[in-house]
Order: structure tokens, then sequence, then C-alpha cells
């Protein structure tokens, strides 16, 4: 049996508190590693949280998700917060790694299931997932100096464009939807974490000049 909307819309905006929050407690991690105050804390959170649904609606024309809804911008600060609060660890790298990833296995479902959901098309849903997904991890690396993960080769954007693509063929094929963001989620995480665990990337351009002949 097909769940009515609301508890679907239940679902996805749980969904999307769940992923804001965890992003942002990677972008306050990110400061707690620079050693920045409380308010630095909350502006990484926020920057990192909405980043990537800000981003989304631009493209896609919808209104931005969190200006009438001030409970994101708060579950941001909630978590830098508790960042703040949880002081100095030492698995602190460990724990920006593991939550980013959660946070990216979310948020790739979250932002494709949004685009279907205004009626665009699923190949481009899939893409707003992705973007969904990267983009609030890119503005935190880039505002803190630290080395992007797209830059790296490692596996990342894959493991989003895999969630993403899951759960809207899921979609498109008439799977309850939650079940299909539920999949979708598993997918990417799994991926992500595996490659994290093993330290997986696909190859690399050899894009080197050969040596001048002598």
């Amino acid at each position: 049996m097909q769940p009515t909307l609301p508890n679907l819309e239940t679902a996805f905006l749980l969904f999307d508190y769940a992923a804001v929050l965890v992003f942002g407690a990677t972008g306050a991690l990110a400061a707690a590693r620079r050693g920045h105050d409380i308010v630095t804390f909350a502006f990484f959170a926020a920057m990192t949280g909405v980043g990537g649904g800000t981003l989304r609606d631009l493209l896609i024309g919808a209104p931005v998700f969190w200006i009438n809804s001030p409970g994101y911008l708060l579950a941001c600060i909630a978590a830098a917060v508790i960042v703040w609060m949880v002081g100095r660890r030492t698995w602190r790298m460990s724990a920006l790694l593991w939550l980013d990833a959660v946070g990216m296995a979310a948020y790739c479902i979250v932002g494709a299931a949004k685009a279907l959901s205004l009626g665009v098309h699923p190949a481009s849903a899939v893409v707003m997932g992705m973007m969904t997904a990267c983009f609030g991890g890119v503005l935190r690396d880039v505002v803190a100096g630290e080395p992007s993960v797209l830059l790296q080769r490692e596996i990342y954007v894959t493991a989003t464009i895999l969630g993403a693509t899951v759960f809207v063929v899921l979609a498109v094929l008439g799977v309850d939807r939650i079940l299909a963001g539920v999949i979708g989620f598993g997918c990417a995480f799994a991926l992500r974490g595996a490659a994290i665990r093993w330290k997986l990337g696909l190859p690399g351009f050899d894009g080197r000049e050969p040596p001048p002949e002598r």
C-alpha cells in the first residue's frame, strides 16, 4: 500500500533536517580543527548545512528552503553547540569523515526527491541530488582552508550519484519513495564508507608529458 502524502512529506522532512544537522556538525568540526570561536562554529555549521540545498533550490527555481523555515538554521546552531561542548577529542578527524558520509548519503536523496517532486526530469534530479550533497562540503573545505575531498582521488561524488540514481530509478518504477530513499541512502553510504575504510579511489588520468628524448 502506498503511504499517504503527509506521511511521505513527513519522512523526507525528517530526512532533510537530519542531513542539515549532520552536515552542520561537519562544518563545526572543521572550525574546531582551526580553533575558532563559537560564532565561527555556528557560521561554518550553517554554511555547510544549508549550502547544498540553497544551490539546488536556486537552480530549479524553488523558494530557498530555509528562508521561511528557521528550524534549519536552529539545527545548524544546535550542531555547532554540541561540537563546542564535546571539546577536544582525538577522534575529531574520523568523526568528520564519517559524519560527512552520513550527511552526503542523506542529502543526495533529499535533493533528488525535492527535484522529482517539482517535476524535474529524472536525469536532472540525479544531478540535483549530487549537487545538494556536495556543495556544502565544498564551501566548508574552501573557507576552512582544507583540501577538498572532491580534489582528491577518493570515491565521493560517485557515491552521491549512485545513491541519487538508485532512488530516482526506484521512484520512477513506482517503488514506495520512502523505501526507495532508504535503499538509495544505504547504497551511497555503503560505497562512501568502503572508500573511507579501504581508501578506495577511481583511476586517475595520466596526463603527464612523456620525458623528452635524449
